[in-house]
């Protein structure tokens, strides 16, 4: 199993509006290296669910129920791909930016380290230590 990081403005898909769906086809992204991570998934990998810009904070795990298709919102033939993710917990407290960025153990996390970048793959490590901090 591989562990992710997604990103989303909470005004644009927030982790209600997600539960509330049951499911999503995560579309839109176009960046070839958050490409080449949603090329990556696996059904049955894990996810975090952050919401960015306004809350900054993880709030919830998915799970990749769909590899990497094409992306309904692209041109046809374009390459672009998304993935389908099913809700899979709720965080009891969401874990905030400022708490990954105190926390020594999470100090080569992607999200610090590619702040810019919506889609990116997590060290089985840094999963759980967002999960016990989130618990």
């Amino acid at each position: 199993m591989n562990y992710w990081l997604v990103k989303s403005e909470p005004v644009k898909y927030s982790w209600t509006h997600f539960t509330t769906e049951g499911r999503t086809e995560w579309t839109g992204v176009r960046n070839f290296q958050a490409r080449n991570y949603l090329q990556q998934m696996q059904p049955g990998d894990l996810v975090l669910f952050y919401h960015s810009v306004t809350d900054k904070n993880v709030v919830g795990v998915a799970e990749v129920s769909r590899a990497a298709a094409p992306d309904a919102t692209a041109e046809a033939g374009s390459g672009w791909v998304a993935v389908e993710l099913t809700p899979h917990q709720v965080l009891s407290r969401p874990v905030s930016l400022a708490q990954i960025k105190q926390d020594e153990r999470l100090s080569q996390i992607g999200l610090l380290r590619q702040s810019r970048l919506s889609v990116m793959p997590l060290q089985s490590a840094e999963f759980d230590v967002v999960l016990e901090l989130g618990s």
